[in-house]
């Protein structure tokens, strides 16, 4: 009965060794074939970019990939300094902006500037000094000077407003 019992046990020694040879090997075999399939794509053996643009100049790709702009026109507004509250620790605020208008109503957008300097200023004056100075306020801010003045200018005239200068001192 000891003779069979190391046979047994000799069988299963060998066994657990030739088990770990398959796996090393396909290890190895996995990262030889991943180094292949990279320095095959590296090299625009196989897909990737090499072959995107095959055919076509780089002046063709360029335009394709550029979103097709829509033709607009800034009309620039006059800086603002604004007073603050004598119990503010900072005394002025500095605004500048442009507007964001399309081409055909430029020539109407800057007619009525005066009015929307009014609209603005008045507005910049009685918003509270914590909305100023809070950095996550500029976008609120910004969004209620574009209601202001389309209501100025009118529906459809100014698409946007550009913050150009917004200081405190």
């Amino acid at each position: 009965m000891t003779d069979a019992a190391d046979l047994d046990t000799a069988e299963e020694e060998t066994s657990r060794k030739a088990s770990k040879l398959p796996l090393i090997l396909g290890l190895v075999l996995a990262i030889f074939g991943g180094a292949g399939g990279f320095f095959a794509v590296q090299a625009g053996l196989i897909g990737g970019a090499g072959d995107a643009g095959a055919g076509e100049p780089e002046e063709a790709i360029a335009d394709a990939a550029r979103p097709e702009r829509p033709e607009v026109s800034f009309v620039a507004l006059e800086p603002l300094v604004i007073s603050l509250p004598r119990a503010a620790a900072r005394t002025h605020l500095r605004f500048s902006a442009q507007l964001e208008v399309a081409p055909e109503h430029a020539d109407e957008v800057e007619a009525i500037t005066p009015r929307i300097i009014d609209v603005l200023n008045s507005y910049l004056r009685v918003v509270d000094l914590a909305d100023l100075e809070d950095p996550t306020a500029l976008m609120r801010l910004r969004a209620q000077m574009l209601r202001r003045v389309q209501v100025v200018a009118g529906p459809g005239r100014v698409r946007d407003v550009l913050i150009m200068e917004f200081v405190l001192n």
